[in-house]
Order: C-alpha cells, then sequence, then structure tokens
C-alpha cells in the first residue's frame, strides 16, 4: 500500500499501477461461450415474459436467450439491437437488478436471477467483434433531420432515422460522441473505451454525421436548425449542476461528482488522478455512488456518502449501495449538509441531522462534523441553454407520448425532456420511438 494513501490533502499516486488496474477491471466479466450457454440453460423461455415487460426497450428476452442457448449468438444481438442500438452499453450500465432480472421468474422462486444483462453482453459483442453492421439502410430519402446531441437518444434517433433512409446530422458540443456513456458512467462499468467503440459501429450503417464542438448557442439556434432541416430532435442532455447554496462551496476541494466521473472516465492514466484522503459525497443517486465508489478505488482512505433522506428514499438502487459499502464506502443516510468548513481549502462539512414529520423532510437542531479535504456534490442536474421557444414542464422539455415538444417540427428525448427514468436504456427508448414519429411524420403516414 502506498504511502501517499495516508497522507493529508488532494494528491494523485495515492496507489501503485497494479493496483489501480486490479480495483479498475471489468465490474462484470465477460461470458466465455460454455459460461453463456449454461447461464441460457436457467431461462424458462416464459410465454408471457415479465422480463420483456420490465425492459423499457422491450427486447425479446426469452427469444435472444433461446438463440444464444441454440448456439446463434449473432442472431441473439440482431433481436437486441433491433430493439435497442446501444445493447452493447445497456448491457453494461443498465439496473438490470431492478428492472428485468428483478421480475425473472427464476429471482420469484429461487432469489437468483437469470443474467440476462450479462447474456446480452455475449451476444451484442460476438457480433460487434465481427466487425460487421447488421443493419442496412432503406432507400435514400432526401430528407435531413438535425439532432442535438451525440448521447445513447441522439445516437439512437440517428440510427434509427438512417435505418429508414433518412440522413441525420449530429450537433455535438464536446469532442466526443457517446454523451453519458462515454463522461458519466464509472470507469469500471465500461472498460477498454468501449463507449467510443460502440459509437464507431453504430455508425457504420451509414447516413449519419457528427459534428462535434457545435452545441446550441450563439450561432447554432433552434431557428437555424429548423430553417435547414426537416426536422429537428433535441437530445443534448442536463448540461447544468445544482449548487449546494452554502457558504464555503467555492472553497479548493469542492466539485460537482460529474466533473470527477469524467475526468476520471477521460484519464489515460490513473496514477495521475488526484484524490483526498478524507472524501464527503452528498447526494443519494447514482452519480454519487460511482463518485464514492471510484474515490476510494483511486486510495481514498476514508470516504462518507451523506443522503438527506432515508436509505428506502435513494435513486441507487439497492445492489449499488451495496456495491460500494463492498469497496469500503460509508453511507449516512437522514443528514443534510449545512455548512463547508475551511481557510480556502477544505477541511470539513457540517450537517444537521434530518427526519420526516407529517410528509415532510424536517431539519433537526443536532448534527456533526465530518473532516474532509474533498467534496463530491452530486444533488442532481438541471437544463440548460434550452432555446426559448420550447414548453418546459418539471424544469425539462415538455414533450408528448411521441417525443413532439411543444414547437411544430421539433421532437426532444433522454434526460433534457419530461417523463421517463433518467437511464441509458430509457433515453434509447424515447430516441428511438421519436425517430419512428418523425420518420412517419417526413413520409406523410404520422
Amino acid at each position: 500500500m502506498s504511502s501517499k494513501q495516508f497522507e493529508d490533502g488532494i494528491t494523485a499516486g495515492r496507489l501503485d499501477a497494479a493496483a489501480l488496474d486490479a480495483n479498475f477491471s471489468d465490474l462484470h466479466p465477460a461470458y466465455d461461450p460454455h459460461e453463456a450457454l449454461v447461464a441460457a440453460d436457467r431461462c424458462y423461455f416464459c410465454h408471457d415474459a415479465p422480463c420483456q415487460v420490465a425492459c423499457p426497450t422491450s427486447i425479446d428476452i426469452p427469444l435472444f436467450i433461446r438463440q444464444i442457448a441454440t448456439g446463434t449468438p449473432e442472431a441473439a444481438a440482431r433481436t437486441i439491437l433491433e430493439e435497442n442500438i446501444l445493447g452493447g452499453m445497456c448491457a453494461r450500465v443498465c439496473p438490470t437488478e431492478t428492472l428485468c432480472e428483478e421480475v425473472c421468474v427464476r429471482e420469484t422462486a429461487e432469489g437468483k436471477p437469470v443474467e440476462i444483462g450479462r447474456l446480452q453482453r455475449f451476444a451484442t459483442d460476438t457480433v460487434m467483434a465481427t466487425g460487421t453492421h447488421p443493419f442496412t439502410r432503406a432507400a435514400e430519402t432526401g430528407k435531413k433531420v438535425a439532432i442535438v446531441g451525440a448521447g445513447p437518444a441522439g445516437l439512437a434517433c440517428a440510427h434509427r432515422l438512417a435505418m429508414n433512409g433518412h440522413n441525420a446530422v449530429i450537433f455535438e458540443a464536446r469532442q466526443k460522441g457517446g454523451g453519458l456513456n462515454e463522461f458519466g458512467i464509472a470507469a469500471y462499468k465500461s472498460t477498454n473505451d468501449f463507449a467510443q467503440s460502440e459509437v464507431d459501429w453504430l455508425l457504420q450503417i451509414g447516413g449519419i454525421e457528427i459534428r462535434y464542438d457545435a452545441g446550441l448557442g450563439d450561432t447554432l439556434t433552434l431557428e437555424s436548425l429548423q430553417a435547414d432541416f426537416d426536422a429537428v430532435f433535441l437530445g443534448m442532455g442536463l448540461g447544468g449542476v445544482n449548487a449546494l447554496r452554502l457558504e464555503g462551496e467555492d472553497k479548493a476541494g469542492v466539485q460537482p461528482a460529474t466533473e470527477f466521473i469524467e475526468e476520471l472516465r477521460q484519464a489515460s492514466d490513473l496514477s495521475g488522478m488526484k484524490i483526498g484522503r478524507r472524501v464527503v459525497v452528498i447526494g443519494g443517486g447514482m452519480t454519487a455512488i460511482d463518485a464514492g465508489a471510484q474515490a476510494r478505488l483511486l486510495g481514498a482512505q476514508d470516504v462518507t456518502i451523506v443522503y438527506r433522506r432515508g436509505q428506502d428514499a435513494m435513486a441507487a438502487s439497492e445492489f449499488e449501495q451495496d456495491l460500494a459499502a463492498q469497496k469500503g464506502v460509508r453511507i449516512i443516510h437522514n443528514a443534510a449538509p449545512i455548512g463547508v468548513e475551511g481557510n480556502g481549502s477544505l477541511t470539513g462539512v457540517r450537517f444537521a441531522y434530518t427526519e420526516t414529520q407529517n410528509g415532510k423532510l424536517v431539519t433537526l437542531d443536532d448534527g456533526f462534523t465530518l473532516p474532509a479535504d474533498q467534496l463530491f456534490t452530486a444533488i442532481g442536474q438541471s437544463l440548460s441553454g434550452a432555446p426559448d421557444a420550447l414548453t418546459l414542464e418539471g424544469g425539462k422539455i415538455k414533450v408528448d407520448g411521441l417525443g413532439r415538444s411543444s414547437v411544430s417540427g421539433v421532437w426532444a428525448g433522454g434526460d433534457c425532456a419530461s417523463g421517463g427514468d433518467d437511464l441509458t436504456v430509457t433515453a434509447v427508448a424515447e430516441g428511438r420511438d421519436a425517430a419512428m414519429d418523425i420518420h412517419a411524420t417526413l413520409v406523410g403516414e404520422a
């Protein structure tokens, strides 16, 4: 163990390269062919499968598992990808423990579900390893659709439009595509630069162009896109970060958890990642869990996640909470931040205990202070830069069930749009479904 692990302050190199490689290895290693056959054999192939109902993209799960069981993983991959073109990433990051696997008949009967996520990964990895794309484009329609954001919703929308013969141009504010999959997922959930490999593979269908360093702003406006394209889809995610609104949150050592996760995901050498010895994370969702777990894996000695409500109210699944605990992260419930201590640099965070009274969260008079040299805030994100012409609902772009916004010819989906969960798989479903409505509109079948 590196002596740096016990140093105060924020520093790099708390662990050696071997320890970092082990800590950030694949969370769920891929099945080999024999393991996949054994896992597939556990499926009952239910006719009215609850797992398929629970899947936001409605993948025919019994069918693809049967295809694996009969030795045709490429066919299984097509079954998956017809509904979810980002099935490879979703197999890695989707909370299957609260979706398809939670309702698996094996889970109900035995407490051990069929490992649907790992089987999905086996199938999609198999077809991607061939280097070929399983879909071809329909005849060119001559229609052009502008898509804002190269995240899961935008990519899924573009691919489905391309399949139907339309041309899609994606405008992405960053220098890389992938969105949340590339910048917001814990590094041990998506290893070996898989997010970019999946983007490159998706683009093989043709008819999709990505223009980087091109987000909505002064030069690229909704009005200009409407003038130049036949339809517009907005899938830019949530760019804003909610503030603590506490005095002292601007001290050195305080940082949004999303920035930390992005920095880690883009690091070519994890030994250069700086981390504190005592780390505090505020929040109760997946971002908080990912930040806390990865802080420990980088060598932080003491990591504490603090959430203002009880455990049952945490947005992060029980599986993810347990995963963080297994990595040495402590989770404190029913405590809210009330102050940030330090003279220039962070030294501690003050909290007050909370409880729910008559349905309202109440801050109590007593509390505690956690020593800290690094604080990550994960208390939600907000939509930024939404065009004024659009109607918002709950701080997001208001859309109907087809993804149509309040402006004619403009659709939206993913985290920036109202409705649905903030999950990769949900964003894919919304992008795909909006693309089908855009297609129907462009060819006069809506």
